[in-house]
C-alpha cells in the first residue's frame, strides 16, 4: 500500500491548486484525475472552450455588424462549423498541455494517476483496484450539467456536447438564461442560428441587478435572439429531428420548435458512487458536500473544494478553495474565503461583470442603501470607440461610504471589474477611488466616474476632472 501525506481526488482547477500547494509545502501527495481529461471542466468543456467559440463567432459576425457606418465588410454567409470546432479543440489541447500536463511533470513531490476513485475509509482511496493511504484527503470531483426530468423524450444538448457539434444548427432553443445559457445563445446567434431562450424566472440573469439584466437583454435581442421569460415548460418532445417545447405563460400557451435544444439549467455535483458514506462525509439534499468555513467536511481528515462544494461555480473559486483547503489540511490552519470580494463575469457581447453586494442584498442587511447608476455614454473612451451602450452601478455603505458592490454591463466589463474587486476587497471608499488617477481615455474610468456620481452630476462633467 502506497502512503502519502495527502490524496487529492480530482484533476481540475481545485485539484491542481491543491496539488500545487502540496508541492510548494514539500508534502508527499497523490492527485487522482477521475472523469474528464486532465484539467477538468474549465479547460475541457467549460469556460475556456466556450470563450474560444464566442470569440470565433464574434470575429465571424463582426463584418455583418460594423460599429462604424463608413466601414462595409463583404463576408460570406457560409461557415464550416466542423472546422470551427476542430480549431477550438486544437487551442484547448495547447492550453491543456501548458497548464496541466506540463505542470504535472514539474511537480517534485506530487504523483499523478488516472482512474475511478472510491473512498474506502477516512484515510484510504481505491484507484484502479489499488489502495492508497493518506493522512488527509481533498475531494475536488467537480460537477456535471444538470438535466431536467421532462427532457427524457428529447435528444438534447448540454454545454459539453454542444462544444462538439459538427454542423451548425439552423435553429436552437436554449433552456436557461444564466451565464452559460446566454453565452451559448449569443455564440450560436453570431454564427447564424436562429436562437430562442427559455427562462422560468421573469428576467435573464435573475441574480444580477435588474438594470444589468434589462440592458443585456436589449443588446442580445439586436442579434435576433428571442426570449421567453417567466414561463413554465409543460412538455418537451420531438417530431423526427425537430425538437418541440410547449410553454405556459401568464397569458396563454406557446409552442416553439427548433433543430436542437441546449440545456443550461445549472449543475449537479459529481459525488455519487464515490464512497463518501464510508468516511462519514455528509452531503446536502442536492448532493453537494457539506463543509464548514475552512472547507472541512464532516469527516475530520477530509476537506472538499470546487464545484462539488457548491459555493460559487467559478474556476477562480475552485482554485482558491483548493489552495485554502490544502493549506488548512497540511498546516493545521483555519483560513477562510471572503466570497463577497470575488468577481464573476458573463462573456457575452457586451460582457456582464459583478463583484460584491447588490442593492437588494445591502437593503436586506441594513435597510438602507446608497447607489448610483452611470451610463457608459458618460465615459469618454466609450463614446470615442462607439461602445457607449453599457452601464455601471456602484453600491456603497452609506454609513462610511465604502464600496460594497459594483455591477457592469459593457464591452470589456470582465477586465474593468478587477479594479472594482480590489476596491471591495480592501474596503475602499468613494473618496479613495476619486483620489486615484486613472489612465485617460479608458473604459475602466467608469469606476471613477461612478464614484464621482455620488458627489456631482457626471452628465455635465468635463473629462478633465481629477
Amino acid at each position: 500500500m502506497k502512503k502519502y501525506d495527502l490524496i487529492i481526488i480530482g484533476g481540475g482547477a481545485a485539484g491542481f491548486a491543491s496539488a500545487t500547494k502540496a508541492d510548494d509545502l514539500g508534502a508527499r501527495a497523490l492527485i487522482v484525475n477521475t472523469g474528464l481529461p486532465i484539467g477538468g471542466t474549465c479547460v475541457n468543456v467549460g469556460c475556456v472552450p466556450s470563450k474560444v467559440l464566442l470569440e470565433m463567432a464574434y470575429d465571424f459576425s463582426y463584418g455583418k455588424n460594423p460599429r462604424f457606418e463608413s466601414l462595409n465588410y463583404k463576408q460570406s454567409e457560409w461557415i464550416n462549423f466542423k472546422k470551427v470546432v476542430e480549431e477550438k479543440d486544437g487551442i484547448i489541447d495547447k492550453i491543456r498541455r501548458r497548464n496541466y500536463i506540463d505542470v504535472v511533470s514539474s511537480f517534485k513531490t506530487v504523483d499523478y494517476v488516472e482512474g475511478r476513485a472510491y473512498i474506502k475509509s477516512a484515510n484510504e482511496v481505491s484507484v484502479n483496484g489499488e489502495i492508497y493511504w493518506a493522512d488527509k484527503i481533498i475531494i475536488a470531483t467537480g460537477s456535471s450539467p444538470r438535466v431536467l426530468p421532462l427532457m427524457e423524450k428529447v435528444n438534447y444538448l448540454t454545454n459539453r456536447t454542444a462544444l462538439s457539434l459538427e454542423k451548425l444548427p439552423s435553429s436552437i432553443i436554449v433552456i436557461g438564461a444564466g451565464p452559460l445559457g446566454l453565452e451559448f445563445a449569443q455564440m450560436f446567434a453570431m454564427f447564424g442560428s436562429k436562437v430562442f431562450v427559455v427562462e422560468k424566472e421573469k428576467r435573464i440573469l435573475p441574480l444580477e441587478e435588474p438594470e444589468i439584466s434589462f440592458a443585456l437583454k436589449n443588446s442580445l435581442e439586436r442579434w435576433g435572439i428571442e426570449f421567453f421569460t417567466g414561463v413554465e415548460i409543460k412538455e418537451a418532445f420531438q417530431d423526427g429531428e425537430t425538437k418541440i417545447l410547449k410553454l405556459k405563460t401568464e397569458v396563454d400557451d406557446l409552442v416553439i420548435k427548433a433543430d436542437e435544444i441546449l440545456l443550461a439549467v445549472g449543475v449537479s455535483p459529481n459525488t455519487s458512487n464515490l464512497g463518501l458514506e464510508n468516511a462519514g462525509v455528509e452531503t446536502d439534499k442536492r448532493g453537494f458536500i457539506k463543509v464548514d468555513d475552512t472547507l472541512r467536511t464532516s469527516s475530520e481528515n477530509i476537506w472538499a473544494a470546487g464545484d462539488c462544494v457548491g459555493k460559487m461555480f467559478l474556476e477562480t473559486v475552485a482554485a482558491k478553495e483548493g489552495n485554502i483547503a490544502t493549506t488548512n489540511a497540511l498546516e493545521g490552519k483555519n483560513l477562510k474565503i471572503d466570497y463577497e470580494s470575488i468577481p464573476h463575469a458573463v462573456f457575452t457581447f457586451p460582457q456582464v461583470a459583478s463583484v460584491g453586494l447588490t442593492e437588494k442584498e445591502l437593503m436586506q442587511r441594513l435597510n438602507v442603501c446608497a447607489c448610483r447608476t452611470v451610463k457608459f455614454s458618460s465615459v469618454p473612451k466609450a463614446i470615442a470607440v462607439k461602445r457607449d451602450d453599457g452601464l455601471i452601478k456602484m453600491v456603497i455603505d452609506p454609513r462610511d461610504l465604502r464600496v460594497v458592490g459594483v455591477h457592469i454591463v459593457s464591452h470589456d466589463a470582465a477586465e474593468i471589474i478587477n479594479s472594482a474587486a480590489i476596491a471591495v476587497k480592501f474596503k475602499l471608499t468613494i473618496y479613495d477611488i476619486i483620489d486615484t488617477t486613472f489612465v485617460f481615455p479608458t473604459l475602466s474610468e467608469a469606476i471613477k466616474i461612478s464614484a464621482l456620481a455620488f458627489t456631482r452630476d457626471v452628465s455635465v462633467m468635463s473629462c478633465c476632472i481629477v
